[in-house]
């Protein structure tokens, strides 16, 4: 499970990245490597992206404090008491 919520993090990082560019530059990285928006590693891509965004969405209420950053089992670092 951590494995896949580290996966979800970097595909979430990869599609910030690629707003990013396209919001600065108007340049899309991800059509630029698969040659095109609409072909279908790109539309993969971006699908793949936006289902680990809301998948993220759901990991944001686990961790009360944002001591160390990481969730479920933080607060045994920091000592605080969920």
């Amino acid at each position: 499970m951590k494995c896949l919520k580290v996966l979800a993090f970097l595909l979430v990082l990869i599609g910030a990245i690629n707003w990013g560019l396209w919001g600065f530059f108007q340049f899309d990285l991800v059509a630029w490597l698969f040659h095109g928006n609409t072909t279908w590693m790109s539309r993969f891509v971006y699908s793949i992206v936006g289902l680990s965004g809301v998948w993220c969405l759901s990991l944001i209420p686990r961790c009360k404090h944002v001591c160390c950053g990481s969730s479920c089992g933080c607060c045994e670092k920091c000592g605080k008491k969920m």
